[in-house]
């Protein structure tokens, strides 16, 4: 249960209504996610957000698909169970099926293994360090 109240969308005024209508227009969704219902009680701040998620997902020299998958990987570890749902539908409507998804975790799984392992027995760095092997 969220700890503060959500912005529904038909009592949205002014900036708030603008921005949850570009949010529903640019993701193609039919609602507001409640992420930026929770943040939308303030307003610089629902649009700031809003504004960094059209430059980061947006196209560049990484796909959005690539950018999904990084966010899914992100919030794994982080245990953000909203994003990784949130991320792994955004996937699933890319057409990405479950072994890839499973493949992604597995991935997530192995490096954050050797993260812990390597910082835990602090071992220096010596591939890509300066260039060199």
């Amino acid at each position: 249960m969220a700890i503060v109240t959500l912005i529904d969308e038909k009592s949205a005024t002014g900036d708030v209504a603008d921005v949850y209508g570009e949010i529903r227009a640019v993701l193609g969704l039919p609602f507001v996610p409640n992420m930026f219902k929770a943040i939308a009680h303030n307003p610089a701040y629902l649009r700031s957000s809003w504004e960094r998620v059209k430059v980061v997902m947006a196209p560049g020299q990484i796909d959005r698909k690539t950018k999904e998958m990084i966010a899914i990987a992100v919030s794994a570890v982080n245990g953000c169970d909203y994003c990784v749902l949130a991320h792994t539908a955004g996937l699933k409507s890319m057409g990405t099926n479950d072994a890839e998804i499973v493949e992604l975790m597995a991935i997530v799984d192995l490096f954050s293994g050797f993260n812990k392992l390597l910082e835990g027995l602090q071992i220096p760095a010596d591939l890509g360090a300066q260039g060199k092997r």
